[in-house]
């Protein structure tokens, strides 16, 4: 039975900052799908005090619904930005 002695550790060795960095070059949308959700979560907590006569329950299901549909786009942005880079803007032999 061989067994593969060239597997390369260095992707073990990296720090949680290092990590974060280089997944963030490989899918630039997943961060601003983050963040994007943190705001929105942020923005429904600051209206949270001012929401009038609107239920608790309604204020939150519009907030979810909110932070749901930026996260869907920001995926639906990065499988377009991936697909450009696959097929149209690969250089071709």
């Amino acid at each position: 039975m061989s067994t593969n002695t060239d597997v390369s550790l260095s992707s073990y060795d990296e720090d949680q900052g290092s990590k974060l960095i280089r997944k963030a070059k490989e899918a630039p949308f997943v961060p601003v799908g983050m963040a994007g959700f943190a705001a929105i979560v942020a923005y429904g907590l600051y209206k949270l005090k001012s929401r009038g006569n609107t239920k608790m329950s309604v204020h939150l299901i519009h907030m979810r619904v909110a932070a749901q549909g930026f996260v869907v786009g920001a995926m639906t942005l990065g499988m377009g930005y991936h697909m450009y880079q696959e097929f149209w803007a690969k250089p071709k032999p």
